[in-house]
């Protein structure tokens, strides 16, 4: 064999085989955050009376084409729009029929975990206000990100819980770190920068949303050290990060633990109304989704695309079982 023969060959294996990125993102924006919750009148309260969110929409929602959406038979659900800044979150209560609680003993570093990162103007009257109202704590305090981190040094963070014991994030960025719109003064809370979530392996979570999703990278990071410890409350934490974003909205971000590699993954069996359930929901070419959902033989929640009025929607799951509904209005499928 010639060693133009061999090059040839080799330039087709490297075609062949390479992941395949969406020409055209499926996925153009993220638009909310969906998260259950078991009072939604209570969960309103907390978002806007703790947090500075403001409810612009409530609706309540039953019937065949809502059961086939979301996967659950006889579904009844609440949903509340909370909004902060340009952002949004989703509270979703399904009054029935209702799903299992989350495990007690859940850690940062379980399959289910995901969280929202709010963006505060100054973290200590942050926490102030939190600790006003009795938040619970999930880590032990605000932590400042070590120097030596360049990704991540001088950052502030710090987890809590909401009254569904939902985890939130609050976090503060230094001056040359973040979207430049997270340094404006005035707001305590400014917006939602990400939802971060637990995944086993980056790599082929990137083949979801990166590949079949037509998200882009924004950045990495390995974080460690005492600080993060005390962030996550997993002692021993070492975490690969990626942060992921479309064309508009808050990023994803994806969490593998290095280490301790103990976290327990999502159940196969989550259900759309199981109180660990969030969603990231986001505008997409639905037609075009549902072919790369069928191509990677990732895993539906809804049967298909399910049309709502003007609006068409399908729930899906990625590799390590987190929910994300595309939803098109009509014209905008393809």
């Amino acid at each position: 064999m010639n060693t133009l023969h061999r090059l040839l060959l080799t330039l087709f294996a490297l075609v062949a085989f390479a992941p395949a990125h969406a020409a055209t993102p499926i996925v153009t924006s993220v638009d909310s955050i969906g998260i259950t919750v078991n009072d939604l009148d209570r969960a309103v309260d907390f978002y806007t009376t703790v947090l500075g969110f403001e409810r612009v929409a409530e609706s309540e929602v039953t019937g065949e084409k809502y059961e086939r959406l979301y996967g659950v038979f006889g579904l009844r659900l609440r949903i509340a729009t909370v909004r902060l800044g340009d952002e949004r979150i989703e509270l979703m209560e399904f009054l029935a029929p209702r799903g299992r609680p989350v495990p007690a003993d859940s850690k940062s570093n379980d399959g289910w975990f995901q969280h929202v990162a709010i963006i505060v103007s100054d973290m200590d009257a942050a926490y102030r206000r939190l600790r006003e109202h009795k938040v619970q704590h999930a880590s032990s305090g605000p932590q400042l990100l070590p120097q030596w981190n360049p990704n991540a040094g001088g950052i502030e963070a710090f987890y809590f819980r909401d009254p569904d014991g939902n985890h939130l994030e609050v976090l503060h960025f230094p001056a040359g770190k973040g979207d430049p719109k997270w340094q404006r003064k005035g707001d305590l809370f400014l917006g939602i920068d990400h939802t971060a979530i637990v995944v086993a392996d980056s790599d082929v979570s990137l083949s979801f949303y990166r590949d079949a999703l037509g998200m882009t990278i924004a950045g990495t990071s390995e974080n460690y050290g005492v600080e993060q410890e005390h962030l996550n409350n997993v002692f021993g934490a070492r975490l690969r990060i990626t942060a992921l974003r479309a064309a508009r909205g808050p990023g994803v971000e994806l969490l593998e633990y290095l280490a301790p590699r103990t976290g327990r993954p999502m159940p196969v069996d989550t259900q759309s109304n199981d109180d660990w359930h969030w969603q990231v929901n986001v505008t997409a070419a639905i037609d075009a989704g549902d072919q790369a959902i069928r191509r990677g033989h990732y895993r539906y929640v809804s049967p298909g695309p399910v049309v709502l009025g003007d609006l068409t929607g399908l729930l899906i799951r990625d590799v390590d079982g987190h929910a994300v509904m595309l939803s098109a209005r009509s014209g905008q499928h393809e």
